[in-house]
């Protein structure tokens, strides 16, 4: 019966949204990190922000304790973890199209992207068009977790889900 809650109560989790990208869940994102006892009859959920200090993780809290509640499961422990550190690797592949749909480039792997350190141009595909003659045009998007980028060949401005 107790695996049978936790599996109940991942399946409740399952529909919560980012608040800052209403399209991924906090599963896509791969923030939810556990959902397992704190006590007896005390779930405890785990979750990792994509930043320390992302804004959204409270809000993120609260969208957790309301869809635990409205199917009557009112104590619950929700622990944030800062190790490991979040990566953009653990956003799902469903998580990484659900992104380009939205208009947004998901990241390229962190390893593919490291070459932007060392004065290179980051090879960011449009999400509208599928083009890679895209362009910078600031580190800082519409979330702190996002560039702004331009295609050159649409001529689309889109967020670039930066890689970390």
């Amino acid at each position: 019966m107790p695996d049978q809650a936790l599996e109940k109560i991942q399946l409740i989790l399952e529909n919560v949204c980012d608040p800052e990208i209403p399209v991924l869940t906090i599963r896509d994102l791969g923030i939810l990190r556990d959902v397992r006892w704190a006590a007896p009859g005390v779930p405890e959920v785990v979750i990792t922000p994509t930043y320390s200090g992302c804004p959204a993780m409270s809000m993120i809290e609260v969208n957790i304790r309301a869809a635990l509640q409205e199917e009557g499961i009112d104590n619950v422990t929700i622990t944030t973890v800062l190790q490991p550190a979040w990566t953009t690797d653990w956003i799902s592949a469903e998580g990484r199209e659900k992104l380009r749909a939205f208009g947004i480039a998901p990241p390229v792997s962190a390893s593919l992207d490291k070459k932007a350190l060392q004065g290179g141009r980051h090879a960011i595909q449009c999400p509208i068009c599928g083009s890679d003659n895209t362009e910078m045009i600031s580190q800082f998007g519409s979330t702190s977790c996002k560039s702004l980028f331009r295609c050159l060949d649409c001529l689309e401005a889109f967020d670039y889900f930066k890689c970390h």
